[in-house]
């Protein structure tokens, strides 16, 4: 082993075993999501695919009030805890042995949480939801304190107020789950997810944390893509039950529609690039906060296609109605906030501005074509790509030729 390469070694094992948290580097040259981020990924799609099964079973059951209500809740918890955990590690992330066994037992609380999804809904119990909510948001304080020890100024104080404003949320979260279920727990749920939401906006006016836009941006575009390909899987099982029950009448409309509108989905989040509008706090919060309808309506979308599957074999109590608006409405709610946070920022014409919204507006009518609804709405989600990549063609130079 030559000296350099005995100093590499040195320098690792020093990193590895580091106590102290260094920020990374926000203009750092290809930064890229790690594999424990996309490990962290895949267990927390495992609890968002336990709330879009209890979406699904409540809205087939003609409970959807309940159903979305519940949903709602849950998949706040998911999303604020993902979303925190990749903000920071953006910043953060170290990669030596306390953050990566700190980062395990955030996973340990996202599985814990998964396993009480069917509880809150079913109970209207949120003990084991709420465990797993508050070891995933201790585990984050432990990260924010021990960055606090390696900065200075108005970073240290940053960090010290994410740490102190989680870590007494945290007493307000077991009380709610303690508590007794009532009508009124919907609203202290809402006071506490608004406190939630206030502790990033307080800590970071003292200094903000020095996030990497790109790697920010490829680590939201790849829970999209896992949220997305959770529904593909959730709706190819909905169609392999009845296939296997020999129920085939009206599933190809479904399953065709369907597959369009998680293929327009991909393609209208991901064809214009984002990371060069993540410049400053403002546009940052709006954007990270904006993601929660983005990322819960991709999976509602997969929830809808279940359910349209199981009114159209007669397994569910719902109409006809009710199972197309169960795919229309998430798949509007998709289109119209990407385009808010994303392809509006692109188009450089008003005709370009407006394909999204009418398209948002054209899914939503859609609800009222009967059992055509969900392949209707896939063609129109399709055909708006089309006129949008049309619009952006480069139009010849009439002096050319």
């Amino acid at each position: 082993m030559t000296e350099s390469d005995a100093g590499s070694a040195d320098r690792g094992l020093s990193r590895t075993l580091s106590r102290v948290m260094v920020r990374r580097d926000p203009g750092e040259a290809h930064r890229a999501a790690t594999p424990l981020e996309l490990l962290f990924d895949l267990c927390f799609v495992v609890a968002v695919a336990q709330a879009g099964a209890r979406l699904v079973h409540a809205v087939a059951q003609g409970d959807a009030g309940h159903g979305v209500l519940g949903y709602a809740m849950i998949f706040f918890a998911i999303w604020w805890a993902w979303m925190n955990f990749t903000w920071f590690a953006s910043a953060y992330d170290t990669d030596d042995v306390p953050y990566r066994l700190v980062t395990l037992v955030q996973i340990v609380g996202a599985l814990i949480l998964a396993a009480g999804v069917p509880r809150a809904f079913d109970r209207g119990d949120y003990s084991v939801v709420l465990a797993g909510y508050v070891v995933m948001r201790l585990a984050l304080t432990t990260q924010w304190l021990r960055a606090a020890r390696g900065e200075r100024g108005g970073s240290r104080t940053t960090a010290l107020r994410y740490a102190g404003g989680i870590a007494l949320l945290q007493v307000g979260w077991v009380g709610f789950g303690l508590g007794p279920h009532s009508d009124s727990q919907v609203w202290v749920f809402v006071l506490l997810a608004a406190a939630e939401l206030a502790v990033p906006v307080v800590a970071e006016r003292s200094g903000p944390t020095h996030w990497h836009p790109r790697h920010i941006a490829e680590r939201y575009g790849l829970f999209t893509l896992i949220v997305l390909g959770e529904t593909i899987s959730a709706a190819t099982v909905a169609v392999q039950t009845t296939v296997d029950k020999g129920s085939y009448r009206n599933l190809l409309p479904i399953a065709a529609g369907g597959l369009l509108i998680v293929f327009a989905a991909y393609w209208i989040y991901f064809v214009v690039p984002i990371h060069e509008h993540l410049r400053g706090a403002r546009s940052a919060f709006l954007w990270g906060y904006g993601h929660y309808l983005i990322f819960s309506s991709a999976a509602a979308i997969g929830a809808g296609i279940e359910v349209a599957i199981e009114q159209a074999v007669g397994e569910a109590s719902v109409s006809t109605l009710s199972a197309a608006a169960a795919i229309t409405i998430p798949t509007a709610v998709f289109v119209f906030f990407t385009w808010l946070l994303h392809a509006r920022r692109h188009e450089s014409s008003a005709r370009q501005q407006v394909v999204l919204p009418l398209t948002a507006v054209a899914i939503l009518a859609c609800t009222f074509a009967g059992r055509w609804a969900v392949l209707y709405a896939g063609v129109v989600a399709a055909a708006s790509v089309a006129v949008s990549l049309c619009m952006r063609r480069p139009t010849p130079d009439a002096s050319e030729g």
